[in-house]
């Protein structure tokens, strides 16, 4: 199989989340582990991975029940029975889930920060387990999990804003790790927030340091993209 040079102009972010029938639909480099098939029977869902696409299917990660259990794998986009997009889980979340909010603390941190951001001009939505118990209903989350969120963010964002976003995420009871989607990649909002340069942006050819995250040029920037 060879690469293609879509890169971020893919039209299947990271974080989406895939229905599929089960684990047949995945095409795989390597033979699966028997907890892959168990996972998928659970919740036939698949997260898109950060990667380019190859021959024309769609990069993708299966979860399993504990933190270690990840696996790679592709997806042909004709196996898609349906599509989950971070910001989606947003407006509806299960009645299972807002039960939790009192056990699991990400939970209820994004009830906290759904309200703190109402008006946001961003698009935004929770990614990781908490993001795949909400798509799914089932627990995926436990006491200790962080609260992983993706904002869309088309334009560039201030540092200053991007310093004011990041305090009022404070007041969260957990751990908050927020992503920046820019047309390009993504990069952290803790670290934009600082305004330290080169910030380190996570492309589908793989990572690399660049001044600035919406026009990541080399040659506009004065750094080099560093591959990892």
């Amino acid at each position: 199989m060879h690469s293609n040079s879509s890169l971020e102009a893919q039209p299947w972010p990271a974080h989406d989340l895939l229905q599929i029938s089960g684990a047949s639909d995945l095409v795989l480099p390597e033979p699966y582990p028997l907890w892959v098939e168990e996972s998928l029977r659970r919740a036939p869902f698949v997260v898109v991975r950060r990667a380019a696409m190859v021959d024309g299917m769609i990069p993708v990660g299966v979860r399993g029940l504990l933190r270690k259990q990840r696996f790679a794998a592709y997806l042909a986009p004709g196996a898609i029975l349906g599509r989950i997009t971070p910001e989606q889980l947003v407006e509806a979340r299960p009645a299972q889930a807002r039960a939790r909010s009192g056990q699991i603390p990400a939970l209820k941190a994004l009830e906290i920060i759904e309200t703190k951001l109402a008006g946001f001009p961003f698009r935004w939505g929770p990614a990781g387990s908490i993001g795949f118990e909400l798509a799914t209903g089932l627990a995926a989350a436990n006491p200790g999990s962080d609260l992983d969120l993706v904002i869309r963010v088309p334009e560039r964002l201030p540092t200053a804003a991007a310093a004011a976003l990041l305090a009022s995420l404070s007041a969260a009871p957990c751990g908050v790790d927020v992503q920046l989607e820019t047309p390009r990649g993504a990069v952290s909002l803790a670290e934009y927030a600082r305004g330290e340069k080169p910030y380190l942006l996570r492309q589908s050819s793989g990572p690399g340091f660049v001044c600035d995250p919406w026009h990541p040029d080399p040659s506009a920037t004065g750094y080099t993209l560093r591959r990892f």
